[in-house]
């Protein structure tokens, strides 16, 4: 009797050390396979963002090129009206035109001054400005207001 039951807790070591190993094995290899689809998933993920790169990047590329073209078109655009413009009219619309179009003022517009409103500022001397301090402030006499006690401290109170 006593080598069957160390048959027997042979056999149920032997089972349990067998159940031991398998668990083992799959968890490695659940371990490998959990691995595999990770990097599988960020190399999808970097091929998605290349191809993202890749769209601004062209995005970019045709938005300065529209860009371009539009500045272009509008350039011509002047040139045809100032060259218009000195074929129907007098010369002097002409060269203000042109003269416009590449950014250069004319001589009449270099006398001109132009200054800020000034809103603010008084309207007659010594009068206060709307940016003064004490503007809108009308003093008025009042009678001196009662002179109010504090309340007793709690020394006061306990002696």
């Amino acid at each position: 009797m006593h080598s069957t039951s160390v048959l027997i807790l042979v056999g149920v070591f032997g089972l349990a050390l067998g159940a031991l190993l398998a668990f083992l094995a799959t968890r490695s290899r659940q371990n490998i396979d959990r691995t595999q689809e990770l990097e599988l998933r960020l190399k999808e993920a970097n091929t998605k963002l290349e191809d993202f790169q890749l769209q601004v990047n062209e995005h970019f590329d045709q938005t300065a090129q529209l860009v371009h073209n539009l500045t272009q078109s509008y350039k011509d655009v002047h040139e045809y009206l100032a060259n218009s413009a000195m074929r129907l009219s007098s010369q002097d619309i002409g060269r203000q035109m042109l003269e416009a179009g590449s950014g250069q003022l004319s001589d009449n517009d270099e006398n001109l001054s132009v200054l800020p409103p000034r809103d603010w500022a008084p309207k007659e001397p010594g009068a206060k400005g709307t940016l003064s301090e004490d503007y809108g402030l009308e003093k008025e006499a009042r009678a001196p207001s009662p002179a109010v006690t504090p309340p007793p401290t709690e020394d006061a109170v306990n002696r």
